[in-house]
């Protein structure tokens, strides 16, 4: 892959992971539209890592906070009981989220790689989660704050999240959705949604890395290092803007443009995928 290609997907990556829009989706469907060649599985791990450097960059302070009080530490030292006590409460909260997408993705990550990539599905996905999105930005009450979050709301958003295993639902999307229907400001929904996905992405980059470091020491990765470490830093730097960005945004704003982007985009991409199965 030419390093111009990488440095676009890497773009692409920090805008979709973070927007509403899905990435996977955009992911397979920009080679698929432009006659690109599968960058394979070695980018893809690169573009989470760089996911991943953006929450963790962004989030440095909260996660520490969480992981200290979570495990029983006092951060920042002079913090009341009763905050304290919040954050040990919203780690543990962030550990359960995470367990329904860990799980769903050992069992099926490589059934749905192997047979739901289509742009068909992507297309009804991105039509589907659109209307899914504009009902509950619609409804949503819109009274609660990330430092209320309870147990059931790390449940059911954590659920949310293992749906985005499905090409085209979109991670940030389904779980800020999941938080709009438990009646989470826009803000708050989206940022329980980032701190969720950190832990997520850290497996899925730690499970993935040894076989991918495996096949460089046999010769038979085809991507240089130097393209994989560039994408990071792309995907990283990018990704971190995107999140400010966007946390900014929802303070004064809804989804709708990211509502009627899904909309557009995915029916564009059934009518194309109708296109090319037709007769020839």
């Amino acid at each position: 892959m030419p390093l111009f290609q990488a440095i676009i997907l890497a773009l692409v990556q920090a805008l979709t992971e973070f927007l509403p829009v899905s990435s996977t989706a955009h992911l397979i469907l920009f080679p698929w539209l432009l006659h690109w060649p599968d960058p394979g599985e070695a980018f893809d791990v690169a573009l989470h890592a760089g996911t991943l450097l953006a929450v963790a960059l962004y989030f440095f302070k909260d996660w520490l906070t969480l992981i200290i009080c979570g495990l029983g530490g006092k951060y920042p030292a002079n913090a009341p009981a009763q905050e304290v006590a919040q954050h040990k409460r919203l780690f543990w909260y962030m550990l359960v989220g995470t367990i329904p997408g860990g799980i769903l993705g050992k069992l099926f990550d490589k059934q749905i790689e192997e047979h739901l990539r289509l742009p068909a599905i992507i297309g009804v996905s991105m039509v589907l989660i659109a209307l899914v999105m504009w009902w509950a930005d619609a409804k949503a009450r819109q009274l609660r704050k990330v430092e209320q979050s309870n147990l059931g709301d790390a449940v059911a958003i954590g659920s949310a999240q293992a749906l985005a295993l499905w090409p085209g639902v979109s991670r940030s999307g389904i779980t800020i959705t999941a938080g709009l229907f438990r009646n989470f400001t826009r803000e708050a929904a989206t940022r329980f949604s980032f701190l969720l996905s950190a832990p997520l992405i850290a497996g899925a980059v730690a499970a993935k890395t040894p076989a991918l470091i495996k096949l460089h020491k046999a010769g038979v990765l085809d991507l240089p290092l130097s393209t994989l470490a560039i994408s990071v830093a792309v995907s990283g730097i990018a990704g971190y803007f995107v999140i400010a960005f966007f946390l900014k945004y929802l303070q004064t704003r809804t989804l709708k443009v990211f509502i009627v982007y899904r909309l557009i985009f995915g029916i564009i991409v059934l009518v194309l995928a109708f296109l090319q199965a037709g007769p020839r």
